[in-house]
């Protein structure tokens, strides 16, 4: 037994992406405290994201066979996702009940003893990734960090650094989910540490340890301990940064006001974006590996302004809506964001 897919929709290909990670329901606290479903966790909603952006996606946790799953499944298919597990698992699906504060912020409990999502190993993982020839980026985060299932992805992220891809890892830090924060800390450093690129809030900096007042600061101290290329920092609002290791620093920002239903999705619409630009720039096609990769300033301002555009046209919709390349290139044209480079690089690097 297979989950249906949508007859009439066909894969994007070639995959140039692979996923790893959560996939669940968000139980949406409504106001009259009903709960609304709504497909979620992040790694999900980045894959969907880029699927509905044209990238050829391989996802490779599996999916329930309760209604929940098959829900997720029908979704990931219409997006043009490929499932590496099409076999529906026993286990249920995660649930994440998402409360919402006055600015449409979200807050997180979770759900995920004995669940589908979670049945993976590297191996197998790994197996699935090396059957892809035009495979160019591995990319894992939230969820699959916690320190119980870093022996799953881990292994998988340390293989495909091996082989040469590009690895993408967003921190997207879930205190909630853990009773011990040292080992959730230790955890994600530890994957952050096998990273290209990678994407962090200024939640997930403070909750990493590193406090500085100045976000930016605060990411380059993070940078130095890792051996990534390039940081992504998302601060809602007030747009994003993209600091590279050479010590130069881009900001995206909008330059027209965004009305926020809630922004339920809107870091793995942002990620996805950016990962969607990157990989329509040649300079990552004519690289053979992710070390080989040399990115310019135009570039650099491709890649931010397809994620800001991405992110906020998920925060004017209710829960995780990932926007088409069609919507996310139509804001371009009307809303351009603005990207300047702040700093350039450190020449004593």
């Amino acid at each position: 037994m297979v989950f249906p897919s949508p007859e009439h929709l066909q894969p994007n290909t070639p995959i140039t992406v692979a996923t790893a990670g959560e996939a669940l329901m968000d139980m949406i606290q409504e106001a009259d405290g009903r709960l609304r479903p709504c497909d979620g966790g992040a790694v999900y909603n980045l894959t969907r994201a880029l699927g509905l952006q044209g990238v050829g996606t391989l996802y490779l946790n599996p999916l329930s066979r309760d209604r929940f799953g098959r829900g997720l499944a029908h979704a990931i298919a219409a997006a043009r996702v490929t499932l590496a597990q099409p076999q529906p698992a026993h286990q249920p699906t995660s649930l994440a009940v998402v409360s919402l504060d006055e600015a449409g912020k979200a807050s997180y409990s979770f759900y995920r003893e004995g669940v589908a999502d979670r049945q993976v190993d590297a191996t197998t993982m790994t197996a699935h990734c090396a059957a892809q020839p035009a495979l160019k980026l591995a990319v894992t985060g939230c969820l699959a960090l916690v320190a119980e299932d870093s022996p799953k992805y881990l292994p998988w992220l340390k293989a495909q650094r091996a082989v040469g891809r590009l690895v993408v890892v967003d921190a997207n830090l879930r205190p909630a989910i853990v009773p011990d924060m040292a080992a959730y800390q230790a955890s994600v450093m530890a994957a952050l540490r096998e990273a290209d690129l990678i994407k962090v809030s200024d939640d997930d900096l403070h909750l990493l340890g590193f406090t500085d007042p100045d976000p930016q600061v605060a990411a380059r101290q993070l940078l130095a301990q890792t051996s990534a290329r390039w940081l992504a920092l998302t601060l809602g609002a007030q747009g994003a940064f993209l600091l590279a290791r050479d010590g130069s620093t881009w900001r995206a920002t909008e330059t027209q006001p965004v009305t926020v239903a809630d922004t339920v999705g809107a870091g793995d619409c942002f990620l996805a974006g950016l990962l969607v630009a990157l990989l329509e720039r040649p300079a990552l096609h004519a690289a053979s590996t992710a070390a080989a990769l040399r990115l310019d300033n135009q570039d650099i301002t491709a890649v931010l302004a397809n994620a800001i555009a991405s992110a906020s046209l998920c925060v004017m919709a209710t829960g995780c809506q990932p926007p088409s390349r069609k919507q996310v290139q139509q804001r371009l044209q009307i809303h351009p964001p603005r990207v300047q480079q702040t700093t350039g690089p450190d020449m004593s690097r």
